[in-house]
């Protein structure tokens, strides 16, 4: 899925419950976290709940990066699926001119 599919999905949800939904739904199919990775090393601090994140550059410094990453609370596993979504995939220069804050509110999620 695009952000551009995402924005679209959620624009036509009418209220939070429905968007809960539908960040639930998306952590359902973020892909498997190793769980030899859910290490303190890989831990995500300042969270509520406990985040693990991985990111690899398998192809040197200018290719995109590959983001893995898990939670063990349902929305916040939702919340990671829209990060993937925007982030995973991408340069470190597209990543830096992202305005993920205009992301969120267009998806009412700020």
């Amino acid at each position: 899925m695009t952000i551009d599919e995402l924005i679209s999905s959620f624009n036509e949800m009418e209220d939070w419950e429905e968007r809960c939904d539908a960040l639930i739904d998306m952590g359902f199919e973020l892909p498997d976290f190793p769980a030899e990775e859910k290490t303190e090393q890989n831990k995500v601090h300042g969270c509520q709940s406990n985040v693990w994140m991985i990111a690899n550059q398998p192809g040197g410094k200018d290719s995109p990066i590959e983001i893995l990453a898990d939670s063990d609370a349902m929305i916040v596993k939702g919340l990671i699926a829209v990060l993937l979504t925007v982030y995973s995939g991408k340069t470190p220069d597209e990543i830096i001119a992202i305005d993920i804050h205009s992301i969120f509110n267009q998806l009412s999620l700020s």
